[in-house]
C-alpha cells in the first residue's frame, strides 16, 4: 500500500474508505489510515481520522471498538480544543449521542457509568450552547431500555418539546424512535403514523427509511394491513441486505418471515449471514437476532420439520430443533446480562415475549422464489370425515349420497366402504357399486373391474346399470387411445340399454350412462382426429348426433336429479367443444357459458370451473375483454376450496394477463401474486411460478413500486430460460429489471441487466430492442460514472439506429456522447470531440429534413433539430470553468448564444405547438446575453416570453414558472440599466 504524504491524500482516502462496504475490511482500513495520520505531525489530520475510524466501527458489527477513539478524541479537545476546526467541534459532541446508544447495547458497562455519560453530556452540550433535545432523546433511550416507563414518558416528552438544533438527529432518525416507543406501548396504529413521512420519502437519510420499514413489518400484520407489510418487506429488505451494521433490522425481517408462513424465507435470510450468529461487538443487535432465529426454529419444530437442516453458527451442521434449542439457550443468557446490568427484567421479558410469539398470518404469499421449501403440501379441502369404519351402513349411505349427487371425494368414499367391507358378505348391488367405483378410481387399469361390476349389477337385478358398467369402461379404453376398439365395445350396450327402455325396464339416469359415454368415446375421435383444423365430417356428424341424443333423451326430466342435469351441461359443453373445431368460436363461447351456467344451478359449481376457463380463453382470442375477465373471476368463485393448485395457479395468470391489458395494473399483481404462490405451493415454481413472477414484476414496475418489482425480478431470473419460457421473455425481465434498478440509483447493476438483455436481442432479425438496450445502458454506464463503456456503448447503439434508419436514436446518442466527451477531458481535445459530435448531431437532422415529405416527421425532426442545437449552447456554457480567463468566457457564451438562438428560431418555427420550448431557449438566450454584459438584449428577451404567454392559462405549471423566470431575469436587467 503506498503511504499517506500529505493532508489532501488522506482525505481522499478516507473518503473512499468510506464508500467502502461496511464490515472489518472498512475498519482495518481505517485503523490504517489513523497510523498514516499520525506520521503527517498534523493534529487535525488525526482527529479527522479518529473521527472516521470512530464512524466507520458505529456503523458495522464491531460497535464496541468505538469507545477507545472517541475517549482519545475527547482528551484531545479537552487539551488541546483549537486544534479542532468548526466542522470537528460539531462532529464530536454529535457522536457523543452514539457513545450513549453505544453503552446500552454493552452489557457489560455498568448501568452507573452510563448514567454518568448522560450527565456529561448534559453537561458539554450545554457549555456548547445546544438545546436539550438530543439529552433527553437519549435519556429516553436509557429510561425505555431498562423499562422505567415513569422516566421514559417523561423524557419522551421533554425530548419532542426542547427545541429541533445541529445536536439533534434528523427527522427520519427521529421518528423512528418515537414510532418505536409507540408500537412497544402497544399503539401500532400510532406508530405507522409518526413513521408514515418516513416511509413517504419526505424523510430520509443513510439508515432510513431502511430502519422504518423493518420496524412498520410486526405493526402492520397486528393491525391487518397484510399487503402494505408484504411491500415492505421486499422494499425494506434490499435496502438492509447489504448493510453489516444493520443486524437488528435484519431480524426484523426473519420475524417477519415466520409470523406470515413465510419459513423458508426466514431461512434465506438466515443462511445469508452466517456472522450474525457469532458476531459478538454488538450484543444488544445479537440478543434481537437470536431471540428471532428461535421464533424461526420453534415455527419449524411445530409445523413437523425439526429435523429439517438449516443454516446455523459455522462449524458443524444444524437440525431446526437443535438451532431452537441453541438459540433460546442464547438468548436467555444474553438477556439476562442486561437485566443484571439493568436491576431489571424489561429486557428478558421482552425477549421471551419475542421468541414466543403465534404467527400473525397462516400464509402471506410474498411473490418473490423461494427455494427448499419447508412446508410443500399443497392445500386442499380435507375429505369429509367417515363414520367408524365399524358402521358399514353408515358408510354405504354416506357414499351413495355423495356419488348420487356427484360430490368430491365420492370415489374416495367408496374406497373407504371398501376397506371396511373386507372379509364381511355384501348383497350383490353393493359389491357392484364398490367395484364400479374402484374402476373409477383406476382410471385406465380399471376396464376388467367395470366388466366385474356390470356382472354384479346384473346378478342384482339392475340389466340398464350393468350395461351403463360397460359403456364406462369402453370409455376408458378410449382415454388410451384406442377410440376404434372404444366404439366398437359400446355398441352392444347403446344398443341394450334402448331396447330396455323402449320396454320400460330400466330408466333414464342408466340410459342417459350409456348414450353420455358413448358420446364422449365419439368426442374422443374428434379430439384425436389427425386432421387438426379440419376434422372429418363424418367424424363431427356422428359426434353431434351423440351429443344431441343426450340432450333429447334427459331434457324434462332433469328436475332434482342432480346426474341428469350434469348430463344436459356436459352435452352443451360438447357442443361447444365441436363449435370450436368447426371454428365458430362465438357459438363457442355461449355454449360453454350455457354449460357452464348449468353446472351452478344444479349445485355443481367446481364442474363450471373447466369451461369458464375455456369460455374465457376463446373470448380473449376474440377480443371479448370483458368476456375473458368476467369468466375467468367465475371460474375462480365456482372452483372454491376444491381447486387444486396448478388450475388455481393458471386462473389466476390468466386473469392477471387480461387485467394487465385492460390497463389494471394494481389488480393484475394480486392475481399475478396468486398466481406465482399457488404455482410454489403445486411445485411448478421454475415454470409457471417464474412466468407468473416476470408478470408480476412488470405490474409492479408499472405502478412505480421499483425495490418490489426488483425483487420480484431478481428471483424470477433464475428460473426463466429460453428453451421453456422464451428468450422474450427473459429479454424482457432484464430490461424492467435495469428500468427498477436505474430508478433506485443502482447504476451499475442496471447497465450490466441491460446489456445482458441486448446481447440476447442482438441475435434478433429486428434490431429496434438492441438498438434501445444499448442506449439504455449506455444511459446507466454514464450514470455509473464509466464515461468510456458509455461511449462505447452509446457509439454500438448509434451504428444500430444509422442502420434502422431511426434519425431521432442516433442523434440522441450523438448529443450523449458529446456531453461524455466533455466530462471526461476538460481539455481543449475533449472540448473539441464534444464539438464535433453535436455538429454531427446536427448535420443528421438537417440531412434527415432534406430527403422528408412527411409533414408529421418533418414536425418531429425540427424538434430534435431546436433540442440538438439548446443542448449544444448548454454544453459551450458549461465548457469553460468559473476559475478560466475573461476572453474564454466570452468566447464560449458567445458560441453558446449562437447556439441557443438558433434553437430559439427552430422551435419557432413550429408555432404554437412548440411554444415551452421555444421560451425555454429564449430565457436561457436571455441569461448568455445578461452574462455577456448585454441588458437590454436579455430583457428583450424576457419581454418576448411574456409576450408569448398573454392570455395563457394561470393554472398551467409551466406558463407560472415561465412567468415567473421571465420576470426575474426583467427586473434584474431593468436594475442594471438604472444603474
Amino acid at each position: 500500500m503506498t503511504g499517506i504524504t500529505d493532508f489532501d491524500a488522506l482525505r481522499r482516502a478516507m473518503a473512499e474508505n468510506a464508500e467502502e462496504p461496511e464490515g472489518p475490511a472498512r475498519n482495518a482500513r481505517a485503523e490504517q489510515l489513523l497510523a498514516e495520520a499520525e506520521k503527517l505531525d498534523i493534529p487535525l489530520a488525526v482527529i479527522e481520522a479518529l473521527g472516521h475510524q470512530l464512524k466507520v466501527y458505529n456503523y458495522s458489527s464491531e460497535k464496541d471498538k468505538m469507545f477507545v477513539p472517541f475517549a482519545r478524541l475527547l482528551r484531545m479537545w479537552d487539551e488541546r480544543p483549537e486544534d479542532f476546526d468548526e466542522y470537528e467541534i460539531h462532529s464530536l459532541h454529535w457522536v457523543f449521542k452514539w457513545m450513549s446508544s453505544g453503552m446500552l447495547g454493552q452489557p457489560h458497562i455498568p448501568l452507573a457509568s452510563i448514567e454518568k455519560w448522560l450527565t456529561e453530556m448534559e453537561h458539554r452540550y450545554r457549555l456548547a450552547g445546544h438545546s436539550e433535545r438530543a439529552v433527553r432523546s437519549a435519556e429516553f433511550s436509557v429510561a425505555s431500555h431498562v423499562g422505567d416507563l415513569a422516566r421514559a414518558e417523561r423524557a419522551y416528552t421533554a425530548w419532542l418539546a426542547a427545541d429541533r438544533d445541529t445536536m439533534a438527529d434528523c427527522h427520519a432518525c427521529e421518528l423512528h424512535s418515537q414510532g418505536e416507543w409507540q408500537a412497544e406501548r402497544g399503539r401500532d396504529a400510532e406508530a405507522l403514523d409518526l413513521w408514515g413521512p418516513v416511509l413517504e420519502g419526505e424523510f430520509t437519510c443513510a439508515h432510513e427509511p431502511h430502519t422504518v420499514l423493518a420496524s412498520s413489518l410486526a405493526p402492520l400484520l397486528r393491525l391487518g394491513r397484510a399487503d402494505e407489510a408484504r411491500a415492505h418487506h421486499l422494499r425494506g429488505f434490499r435496502l438492509v441486505r447489504p448493510m453489516e451494521s444493520m443486524r437488528g433490522a435484519y431480524a426484523d425481517h426473519v420475524e417477519f418471515c415466520a409470523l406470515s408462513g413465510n419459513e423458508a424465507r426466514g431461512l434465506e435470510l438466515l443462511a445469508e449471514r452466517p456472522a450474525y450468529f457469532t458476531d459478538s461487538g454488538n450484543p444488544r443487535s445479537g440478543l434481537e437476532f437470536l431471540s428471532v432465529v428461535t421464533l424461526l426454529m420453534d415455527r419449524l419444530t411445530e409445523l413437523g420439520l425439526g429435523d429439517q437442516q438449516v443454516p446455523g453458527p459455522t462449524g458443524r451442521p444444524w437440525t431446526a430443533r437443535e438451532l431452537a434449542v441453541h438459540a433460546r439457550v442464547e438468548t436467555v443468557a444474553l438477556a439476562a446480562r442486561f437485566d443484571e446490568r439493568n436491576g431489571t427484567t424489561h429486557v428478558g421479558d421482552r425477549a421471551r415475549a419475542r421468541m414466543d410469539q403465534r404467527p400473525l398470518v397462516e400464509r402471506l404469499p410474498l411473490g418473490v422464489r423461494s427455494a427448499g421449501r419447508p412446508a410443500t403440501a399443497p392445500v386442499t379441502v380435507p375429505a369429509p370425515e367417515p363414520a367408524p369404519a365399524k358402521d358399514l351402513s353408515a358408510l354405504l349411505a354416506e357414499a351413495r349420497r355423495l356419488s348420487d349427487t356427484l360430490q368430491p371425494h365420492a370415489v374416495e368414499a367408496w374406497l373407504a366402504v371398501a376397506r371396511a367391507a373386507e372379509g364381511v358378505e355384501l348383497a350383490a348391488l353393493d359389491r357392484a357399486e364398490i367395484a364400479d367405483h374402484q374402476a373409477m378410481d383406476r382410471g385406465p387399469e380399471g376396464v376388467a373391474l367395470f366388466e366385474r361390476a356390470a356382472e354384479l349389477y346384473a346378478e342384482a337385478g339392475d340389466p340398464g346399470e350393468a350395461w351403463a358398467a360397460r359403456a364406462r369402461g369402453a370409455y376408458v379404453r378410449a382415454l388410451t387411445g384406442e377410440v376404434d376398439e372404444a366404439l366398437a365395445a359400446i355398441a352392444e350396450p347403446y344398443d341394450g340399454v334402448l331396447a330396455l327402455y323402449a320396454e320400460g325396464a330400466t330408466g333414464v339416469r342408466q340410459t342417459a350412462g350409456v348414450l353420455m359415454s358413448r358420446a364422449r368415446v365419439l368426442m374422443r375421435g374428434v379430439h384425436e382426429d389427425p386432421s387438426g383444423d379440419s376434422p372429418d365430417g363424418e367424424v363431427l356428424a356422428a359426434a353431434e348426433a351423440a351429443v344431441r341424443e343426450v340432450l333429447a333423451l334427459v331434457e324434462g326430466h332433469t328436475g332434482d336429479d342432480v346426474r341428469l342435469a350434469a348430463r344436459g351441461a356436459e352435452g352443451q359443453a360438447m357442443l361447444a367443444e365441436l363449435a370450436v373445431r368447426t371454428g365458430d368460436l362465438e357459438t363457442a363461447v355461449r355454449l360453454f357459458a350455457k354449460a357452464s351456467a348449468a353446472f351452478v344451478d344444479a349445485g355443481l359449481p367446481w364442474f363450471a370451473v373447466e369451461y369458464e376457463a375455456r369460455s374465457a380463453g376463446l373470448a380473449h382470442h376474440l377480443g371479448d375483454i370483458a368476456e375473458a375477465e368476467r369468466a375467468l373471476r367465475a371460474a375462480l368463485e365456482h372452483g372454491g376450496p376444491y381447486l387444486e393448485a396448478p388450475g388455481r395457479a393458471q386462473l389466476h395468470l390468466q386473469l392477471a394477463e387480461v387485467l394487465g391489458g385492460r390497463g389494471r395494473s394494481q389488480e393484475a399483481a394480486e392475481h399475478a401474486l396468486e398466481a406465482a404462490h399457488w404455482s410454489d405451493e403445486a411445485g411448478e415454481g421454475p415454470t409457471l411460478g417464474a412466468w407468473a413472477r416476470h408478470q408480476l414484476g412488470g405490474f409492479l414496475l408499472r405502478q412505480g413500486r421499483w425495490a418490489e418489482a426488483a425483487e420480484v425480478l431478481e428471483s424470477a431470473l433464475p428460473d426463466l430460460s429460453a428453451e421453456t419460457h422464451g428468450d422474450g421473455a427473459v429479454v424482457q425481465t432484464k430490461w424492467w429489471l435495469g428500468d427498477c434498478l436505474s430508478e433506485l440509483g443502482e447504476h451499475r447493476a442496471a447497465a450490466e441487466r441491460r446489456l445482458q438483455a441486448a446481447e440476447i436481442a442482438r441475435h434478433w432479425p429486428e434490431q429496434h430492442d438492441h438498438a434501445t438496450l444499448a442506449h439504455l445502458a449506455a444511459e446507466s454506464l454514464g450514470h455509473a460514472g464509466l464515461h468510456t463503456e458509455a461511449d462505447q456503448a452509446y457509439t454500438r447503439a448509434g451504428d444500430l439506429w444509422r442502420s434502422l434508419g431511426n434519425v431521432h436514436g442516433l442523434v440522441r446518442s450523438l448529443r450523449a456522447r458529446a456531453w461524455l466527451a466533455l466530462r471526461a477531458d476538460s481539455a481543449d481535445r475533449g472540448l473539441d470531440g464534444a464539438r464535433e459530435l453535436m455538429s454531427a448531431a446536427i448535420e443528421e437532422c438537417e440531412a434527415a429534413l432534406l430527403v422528408t415529405d412527411d409533414e408529421e416527421a418533418r414536425q418531429r425532426l425540427t424538434g430534435e433539430l431546436g433540442h440538438t442545437h439548446r443542448q449544444f449552447g448548454e454544453l459551450l456554457a458549461r465548457s469553460v470553468a468559473e476559475e478560466a480567463e475573461d476572453t474564454a468566457i466570452q468566447g464560449a457564451f458567445e458560441d453558446a448564444l449562437t447556439q441557443t438562438a438558433e434553437a430559439v428560431a427552430v422551435f419557432a418555427a413550429l408555432g404554437d405547438g412548440a411554444v415551452h420550448t421555444r421560451t425555454a431557449a429564449e430565457l436561457a438566450a436571455g441569461w448568455l446575453e445578461a452574462d455577456l454584459g448585454r441588458p437590454a438584449d436579455a430583457a428583450a428577451r424576457a419581454r418576448g416570453v411574456l409576450e408569448a404567454y398573454e392570455g395563457a392559462d394561470d393554472g398551467d405549471e409551466t406558463v407560472r414558472a415561465r412567468r415567473a423566470e421571465a420576470e426575474q431575469l426583467l427586473q434584474l436587467m431593468e436594475e442594471q440599466t438604472d444603474k
